[in-house]
């Protein structure tokens, strides 16, 4: 016992780390598909698209259609070449969604420790207590869960750049080179990789400028990194660059703030970020931050050192994060965004906010080089505080109800269930898609690949268990088809301004809408909606070829519709009743 508290004692920062890795993977294999996942934008989205593709056996398949939104192109749903795809082609849907949580997790540790070794070489061993800890809390920050591997792998490829840069032996650059072109496999263009070669430009410019030599390295691993994300995601390029179809994104509304609320939103990114890139640093990691940023510079201005002010890493690093929620804000600033597309028309409709992306990540890196300021003081008791920061960053990560903390929704979902003796109106993911139910239905009806839609519930159920849809969601489809279902729902839209608002200036949940400005897709335990009718035009429904709607709502104008009642169904461990009508 002696023993084991000497090593607790000298190894906390390990014990802790990995205790709280072991707490997540103890969630994952107790409660497994009954866990509470995240739905919003997570299995409303992509993971019903990956177990739609698996069920047509088109990974890797070209020139074909999914049977979503009436038949959309395989390339509009993402490369299967991407260690986050390709999970869910070697396991079972649920396997791979906690497969790649744990990646998330396991390469944002693993990056974030190799990058401070190449910062601080010899002096890693003093710094490594608030380093392995920080880099646990990274590695478990709660962002979006398809693009969570790229989010938490950015300090992969800064490593890569920097050994490139330091390396002068030929064959470590070839070996580092594979890697950068390997890199894509854990991002994402559209999130992070077409800004880490912008990025990447700068720093060439820069130290072109500053060195006076024409930094070659850095050129060759722009050209290796833009072939590897042309190569990896040769589909997301395909429709990019060679489709002339256009698509909701060149309509969509992006924001037309004024400069002061565009700056105003720039703040507000700047403090909380936006929940696809929830890193729950404004609880606590914020305050550290700017306290030690003020009281960095003030002994810089009382040791009569102002001009290290400019050169100050901590400082740098906060105007990359300024300059990143500026151009957030900007984006949505309508003359801004206009210059942009102006200048580059393939940037029509593309998110260049997503900047802000890349905070999550600095402001770890900004954590850690003020408790390493803690640490040089060679004072114990500012040590064993940058170690008390260090540990409360990384409980506030696991424990606070970030959107995307799965880890946090189980276990309090689970606890409120034995504490209340009651369920909460949250579905757990066997819930959620309820496959059993589904396949009863399926089997009872005779469905054989008809054309379908959705009420009360989110059609990625119904893509999920192997049925077609002509309703979904996705963020980039033809504009034709928009306005084809804009003539579906027009009744609809007319009771319901926020609703026509909503799809009309974006369009990428394309859905049967209330006529009452009620949400008919919230996925809750029990759905009660206030009216009972379908508003459908339903003329044009039929001229998709809909056969079915799938509802959670029993329709209280189904005859003057001219809808028939096929059966309802309930049981097989599912929150839901299903009525399923024919057109």
């Amino acid at each position: 016992m002696s023993k084991l508290l000497g090593s607790i004692k000298e190894k906390w920062y390990i014990w802790l780390a990995g205790t709280f890795f072991a707490l997540q993977v103890l969630v994952i294999l107790i409660f497994r598909d009954g866990g509470y996942i995240q739905i919003h934008d997570n299995l409303d989205l992509f993971v019903a698209h990956y177990q739609m593709i698996k069920l047509n056996h088109a990974f890797f398949a070209h020139n074909v259609d999914m049977p979503m939104l009436h038949g959309i192109s395989r390339d509009l749903l993402g490369s299967e070449f991407l260690l986050y795809n390709f999970l869910f082609v070697v396991f079972p849907s649920c396997v791979a969604y906690y497969v790649g949580y744990l990646l998330k997790i396991a390469i944002g540790f693993c990056g974030f420790i190799l990058l401070s070794k190449e910062v601080y070489k010899d002096r890693y061993s003093e710094y490594r207590p608030i380093i392995i800890v920080i880099a646990a809390a990274y590695g478990m920050i709660p962002v979006f869960p398809a693009y969570g591997i790229a989010f938490t792998s950015v300090p992969v490829i800064v490593w890569l750049l920097l050994r490139l840069y330091r390396t002068d032996d030929l064959k470590k650059r070839m070996l580092l080179y594979l890697g950068v072109f390997c890199y894509p496999l854990i991002s994402y263009f559209s999130y992070h990789g077409f800004f880490i070669l912008c990025y990447m430009v700068c720093a060439f410019i820069i130290v072109w400028i500053i060195s006076k030599r024409f930094p070659k390295t850095i050129a060759v691993a722009i050209c290796v990194l833009s072939a590897g994300y042309i190569t990896w995601e040769y589909r997301l390029f395909n429709a990019m660059l060679f489709d002339d179809t256009v698509t909701i994104r060149a309509t969509m509304d992006h924001g037309d703030l004024t400069f002061g609320q565009a700056m105003r939103a720039a703040g507000e990114e700047f403090f909380k970020t936006s929940f696809h890139s929830q890193d729950d640093h404004a609880y606590f990691v914020f305050w550290v931050c700017i306290i030690g940023l003020i009281i960095i510079n003030v002994l810089h201005i009382k040791r009569n050192e102002a001009k290290k002010i400019l050169t100050e890493p901590v400082n740098l690093i906060f105007l990359w994060m300024v300059f990143n929620c500026l151009i957030f804000g900007l984006y949505q600033y309508e003359p801004f965004r206009t210059l942009i597309e102006h200048l580059v028309p393939k940037l029509t409709g593309f998110e260049f906010a997503r900047t802000a992306f890349f905070n999550p990540f600095l402001w770890f890196v900004e954590l850690l080089l003020i408790l390493t300021r803690l640490y040089d003081t060679g004072k114990e008791n500012r040590k064993l505080l940058a170690n008390i920061i260090a540990s409360i960053a990384v409980v506030i990560v696991m424990f606070a109800p970030a959107i995307y903390n799965d880890f946090y929704y189980t276990c309090y979902n689970y606890a409120y269930k034995i504490l209340k003796h009651s369920e909460t109106t949250m579905v757990n993911y066997r819930e959620f898609y309820s496959t059993d139910l589904f396949a009863h239905i399926t089997d009872d009806i005779g469905y054989s690949g008809e054309w379908s839609a959705a009420y009360g519930l989110h059609p990625a159920i119904l893509q999920f268990n192997g049925i077609s849809t002509v309703d979904g969601y996705l963020g980039m489809y033809s504009q034709e088809y928009k306005e084809k279902w804009l003539k579906v729902i027009e009744p609809a839209l007319a009771g319901s301004p926020s609703l026509k608002d909503y799809f009309e200036g974006w369009g990428a949940r394309v859905c049967l809408y209330s006529g009452s400005d009620e949400n008919t897709y919230a996925p809750l335990r029990v759905m009660e909606l206030n009216d009972n009718r379908l508003i459908v035009n339903i003329d044009e429904l039929k001229n998709l070829d809909c056969r079915y709607i799938f509802s959670r709502i029993e329709f209280s104008n189904a005859d003057e519709l001219g809808l028939e009642l096929k059966g309802t169904y309930s049981g097989h461990d599912s929150p839901y009743t299903i009525y399923v009508y024919t057109l």
